[in-house]
């Protein structure tokens, strides 16, 4: 049966750590019917932190994806629900979440407003463009401030916000919200789980405050629509609510307004009412613009899929679980059907792939389907060789959707395994993670015979080394973490040759490539429309065939290979351009392999002439911090080598953001906090690439 995707809802809940995301997904999972008993995060059994490691850190890691419906004014809708992660260390998570996703809560701390995760956030939902409704959370917790958590949405996030709710009261003294579209004071109490909402008159004493923010709300909303801008003029008492309404959605979709909202989902305030905007606010899958790709054939020529059953099949994989079942892969519908037993196309591999089952998930439960159609949220189990990112289509029709950005590692650590039976597991075990988990990368180093893995920080290292002891029960030391460095140039070198010549008796080798290198930004790159990949670009300006062209591509392949594996120290080569100006070859001896190997000298050679310097991760750390240690913690953020950008007074705690140096910045959480009586608290993401200081650079490269 086909499912009307005007009562479809595919959102995602998402914001900094701690600000009460899961919380809010327990909540919506209880009004649902989705679950008879509420979990609790700080309990360790909230039904979305399935793994043991994050029911006992309290933290989400894995982004969950569940199917709950929703009663709004007497329909029946279903919400296609994903809890992503807060932490920096799996921003991918809220990444490909948001890839395909057509709508986001964004959920902020009322005492804290936004934190540094939340912009990281914003960013990416702004990326993908994301429509959201904001919620502010916590509303009673001590110190909890409604206008300085909206204040910052506006100042922190340049987000076009205005309020539809006001709450009643701050911290102890909170007891419900005013909505501002009806004027109406809601309470909840905590006795019956918040499940009846009792709705009165405002309270004299707050009509007042009221009438300001609605009057502000209307401004806002008619500012954007003509129509309601002319009645505003005339005579705004003709405005009617529904009105209101309509015009705020159409804006939401259109990405011109963010509605905020606020609560308590520990105190089980509000939380409907987040549903209830959810369905009246953002957008069906019909309502997001035909998703955009490109032809495998020609990546030139772009092509649309309608949000319909009848267009051919699409869809996008977001995720990959390794399950006792078999490997659960999550994809997003775009256009189409897709039922049980059909065979779809990978068009980035050109691999055909067989769905054998369809699920529809709920956290860890599941639920067999026989089919699905466009807008839906799925769990498909016989896919051998789709990973995230990667485009499912029809056979005939193919078409390749845009792909997800993925970062780059910033930190790794040696592991080995205890036992040759350990060594054996280990391999299939990484290989399994790296399927799940596109930011995590290992190789082997024939040399040391070490196995390197890495991540986006400590505590990702961390999680996977606990996978692979705890659930895959493989034996393994670890060695300590380890920075990711990157190398680089500073100067040019001009004509460089890299000559490749071997004879031993018969047939024999030779390649000849002259090259010139320079250092190059990726915004230069994208400024000249220079592909850059990997960090380096390759151009051919060979002429009068001085090399034939079926050679260039082996010379490119020798450039890159010799670029990923690092001249001076091993790490890899970035912001560096390469042009193939010139060169030689032989009628009998030239070769693919003879010019693969020309180009990696020439590379290496050029390279070492062209000023050769070491980059190394800067971390952008914010802490917050009493007022009273701000003397400590910015002195020790000097003698870390790192720069303080800004500094922020939030009633009498300090906002510090600083530029770190990611290799000065291990344990930093334990020593600040020994610094200031367990006060303060830092978070972290990885910023950019600098150069570092000559002495520095020579330790680095001692110990290589």
């Amino acid at each position: 049966m086909a499912i009307d995707l005007s009562k479809v809802r595919n959102i995602g809940i998402c914001a900094h750590i701690d600000a009460g995301k899961t919380t809010v997904t327990e909540r919506i999972l209880f009004y649902t019917g989705k679950i008879h008993k509420v979990g609790e995060v700080h309990e360790g059994t909230a039904t979305m932190d399935s793994l043991q490691e994050e029911q006992e850190r309290g933290i989400t890691i894995q982004s969950a994806a569940t199917t709950c419906p929703w009663n709004f004014n007497g329909v029946e809708y279903k919400v296609n629900l994903i809890d992503t992660p807060g932490h920096v260390d799996f921003t991918i998570e809220v990444e490909r979440s948001l890839r395909v996703l057509d709508g986001a809560v964004a959920v902020f701390d009322g005492k804290e407003g936004v934190e540094a995760q939340s912009e990281t956030v914003w960013r990416q939902a702004d990326r993908y463009g994301v429509p959201r409704l904001c919620l502010i959370n916590k509303m009673d917790k001590l110190g909890a401030d409604f206008d300085y958590s909206f204040k910052s949405i506006r100042a922190r996030l340049g987000a076009n916000a205005v309020a539809i709710q006001i709450p009643i009261g701050f911290g102890n003294d909170f007891k419900g919200i005013i909505d501002l579209m009806d004027m109406k004071a809601l309470y909840w109490t905590a006795e019956d789980q918040g499940t009846n909402i009792r709705e009165e008159e405002i309270p004299a004493d707050l009509r007042d405050g009221a009438e300001i923010w609605r009057q502000e709300m209307v401004e806002k909303i008619c500012e954007l629509d003509d129509d309601l801008a002319e009645k505003f003029l005339t005579d705004p008492s003709t405005i009617s609510v529904a009105e209101l309404k309509a015009s705020l959605r159409k804006s939401v979709c259109a990405l011109k307004v963010f509605p905020v909202l606020c609560g308590s989902a520990l105190k089980y305030v509000g939380v409907q009412r987040v549903l209830d905007s959810v369905i009246q606010y953002l957008p069906n899958p019909t309502e997001c613009p035909d998703v955009e790709g490109v032809d495998p054939k020609d990546t030139s020529v772009k092509l649309t899929r309608p949000h319909t059953e009848s267009a051919p099949f699409s869809a996008l994989v977001f995720k990959v679980v390794a399950d006792v079942a078999g490997t659960l892969t999550y994809i997003r519908v775009y256009s189409g059907k897709l039922e049980k037993g059909m065979r779809v196309l990978n068009p980035g591999n050109g691999k055909r792939e067989n769905v054998s089952r369809l699920y529809e998930m709920h956290a860890q439960n599941r639920t067999a389907l026989d089919s699905t159609g466009p807008g839906q949220i799925v769990a498909v189990v016989g896919l051998k060789d789709s990973f995230t990112g990667d485009t499912l289509c029809d056979q005939d029709n193919p078409i390749i959707l845009e792909r997800m950005t993925f970062p780059e590692p910033v930190i790794s650590m040696s592991i080995e395994p205890q036992t040759a039976d350990d060594k054996k597991k280990l391999g299939e075990a990484l290989t399994t993670i790296r399927r799940e988990d596109p930011s995590f990368r290992s190789n082997y180093n024939d040399e040391t015979g070490e196995t390197i893995i890495s991540g986006m920080g400590e505590l990702h290292l961390e999680i996977i080394k606990n996978k692979l002891v705890r659930d895959m029960k493989i034996g393994v030391n670890v060695g300590k973490p380890r920075v990711s460095y990157r190398e680089t140039i500073t100067g040019t070198a001009k004509d460089v040759r890299g000559l490749f010549k071997k004879q031993s008796g018969g047939r024999g080798q030779y390649g000849d490539a002259v090259v010139t290198i320079m250092p190059i930004t990726p915004e230069e790159a994208a400024a000249e429309e220079l592909e850059m990949e990997n960090g380096v670009v390759f151009e051919d300006k060979v002429q009068g065939g001085a090399i034939p062209r079926e050679f260039i591509p082996s010379v490119e392949y020798g450039i890159r290979q010799a670029a990923a594996s690092g001249v001076i120290g091993g790490f890899p080569v970035i912001n560096c351009r390469v042009q193939l100006v010139f060169g030689s070859y032989h009628d009998v001896d030239s070769n693919q392999i003879a010019f693969e190997q020309a180009g990696a000298l020439a590379f290496r050679e050029a390279f070492t002439k062209a000023g050769p310097a070491l980059l190394e991760p800067i971390m952008k750390v914010v802490i917050t911090t009493p007022d009273e240690f701000f003397g400590n913690v910015s002195g020790d953020v000097a003698s870390r080598r790192g720069q303080i950008i800004d500094s922020e007074m939030r009633g009498n705690t300090r906002q510090i953001t600083a530029e770190v140096p990611l290799s000065e910045l291990f344990g930093y959480t334990t020593a600040l906090r020994s610094m200031t009586q367990g006060r303060a608290a830092a978070s972290m993401e990885p910023l950019t690439y600098r150069q570092m200081p000559e002495r520095l650079k020579q330790e680095v490269l001692a110990k290589q």
